[in-house]
């Protein structure tokens, strides 16, 4: 394999890989509304955990949300945990793939 190539498949995973850091900031600023999942290509999760948390405000007038909310934050924090992984399984299948 000449250089060229090297060179083009080093800048497409540049170009895909997921940042842990990048990660950990959506989580811990956006994370209740499901948007890390969503940069970690957990779509449908991500879409769920944001109606959950969007829905549970609304029903905290009844306070029958104050459950859907303690969920959210259990599975937020979860989520801190998996995270890592998430990014380095990523970056590994985008490594496997590309090279």
């Amino acid at each position: 394999m000449n250089d060229p190539q090297v060179a083009q498949k080093m800048m497409a995973y540049d170009a895909a890989k997921k940042d842990v850091v990048l990660a950990y900031i959506i989580w811990f600023f956006l994370g209740t509304f499901g948007l890390h999942r969503i940069y970690m290509g957990y779509t449908f999760s991500g879409v769920f955990m944001a109606l959950l948390h969007i829905i549970s405000w609304a029903l905290t007038i009844v306070f029958i949300g104050f459950i859907g909310l303690g969920i959210i934050c259990l599975w937020w924090l979860i989520d801190a945990i998996r995270l890592m992984g998430w990014v380095e399984n990523h970056n590994q299948r985008l490594a496997a793939h590309i090279g």
